[in-house]
């Protein structure tokens, strides 16, 4: 049976559809983040399974219990959830030890193991050292991790977090990250993780649901997710991706200015008519003479149109000899091509994933 499950869960304000029909389920343990840019729906999502919100329509269900109906709906402080959001929501007026242990002392357990259990759990976020400041006297990392510990102490069914590390800069969200899925792998809770940034869904994530207008695009494991998109807005999304549009003429695939052989694709019984490919910028690359021939790879002419340095690599656009089609190439440091310079572009075919609209 699975821990959390949501049925074509639908949500309206009036004429606006803010989620429509989502479908999803998490597994005992999962960790499923929700993915997509601003307005989606996802929050909109989270705050419906955690109850601040009535669905519309569909059921959300806990542990094969519906709690979440259009008739009626469990209420929050009955859900066995915990939630983080984007500020943090820690008291001020109390130290680290009296925030982490706030949930422990509404639910009226022993003084004793309250003491151990918020020691306990603040040696688990390296923050015991720090049990008797006050928030004000934190970084914006130290008061996320008292944020965690406040969560994860109670022991929730299901862990929900609200762009958590939003208010972060660049280098202590790419730090919390990987805390975040420590926390995860130690304490296995269920979790829902809502976020904008491709690469915290990516580090943290079970799986990963992309949602765009308020519907689910695709549901998949980070790693699937971005190597086999299955629409435009899902390619697009997860990272930089080249778009190729051709069309099937028997046993090839004609594009803007070259071809290739079906028979190289990783499924050539997936092309037929009109064809779109999501094809990665590190699956193209760039030689100064033609390599072996491969029965994997497609080799074309080309000139180089545009590059830019940015340090972990090379960011270089490409035109083929013969078309229109400029297509973007990714390079390690020391593969330096000039502006102009004619190249050949190997296109790795097996890498190119078929895309609906």
């Amino acid at each position: 049976m699975s821990k959390l499950v949501l049925r074509d869960v639908t949500c309206r304000f009036g004429a606006v559809t803010a989620v429509d029909r989502a479908s999803l389920a998490l597994a005992r343990g999962e960790f499923v983040s929700l993915l997509g840019p601003s307005g989606c729906g996802k929050t909109t999502t989270l705050r419906m399974i955690a109850g601040f919100l009535d669905p519309t329509e569909g059921t959300i269900e806990l542990d094969g219990r519906t709690i979440s109906a259009p008739a009626g709906s469990l209420p929050p402080e009955q859900r066995g959830m915990s939630m983080i959001f984007q500020s943090y929501a820690i008291w001020p007026n109390m130290t680290v030890a009296d925030n982490v242990g706030f949930g422990l002392e509404v639910r009226r357990r022993p003084r004793a193991e309250i003491r151990e259990r918020v020691d306990c759990i603040l040696d688990v976020v390296r923050m015991r050292h720090l049990r008797d400041r006050y928030p004000a006297e934190l970084s914006g990392g130290q008061q996320q991790r008292v944020a965690l510990a406040r969560a994860i102490v109670v022991q929730p069914d299901v862990l929900l977090l609200d762009e958590p590390l939003s208010n972060l800069d660049a280098n202590l969200r790419e730090e919390m990250r990987y805390e975040i899925r420590r926390l995860h792998d130690e304490f296995h809770i269920t979790t829902v993780y809502v976020t904008h940034d491709q690469a915290e869904a990516m580090v943290t994530s079970d799986r990963i649901a992309v949602m765009n207008a308020g519907r689910i695009e695709q549901v998949d494991e980070p790693r699937a997710l971005y190597a086999r998109p299955r629409t435009r807005f899902v390619a697009g999304f997860i990272g930089r991706t080249n778009f190729l549009e051709g069309e099937v003429r028997g046993d090839e695939l004609v594009f803007d200015g070259f071809t290739i052989p079906r028979a190289r694709l990783a499924d050539a019984t997936a092309a037929a008519g009109r064809v779109t490919f999501s094809l990665r910028p590190q699956s193209v690359h760039l030689h100064r003479q033609p390599p072996a021939a491969s029965d994997r790879a497609a080799l074309l002419p080309g000139r180089v149109v545009q590059r830019a340095y940015l340090g972990e690599h090379w960011d270089y656009a490409v035109r083929p000899k013969d078309g229109a089609l400029v297509l973007r190439v990714t390079a390690r440091p020391h593969e330096v091509f000039e502006v102009d310079e004619d190249v050949w572009l190997e296109l790795d075919a097996r890498q190119m994933a078929p895309i609906t609209d």
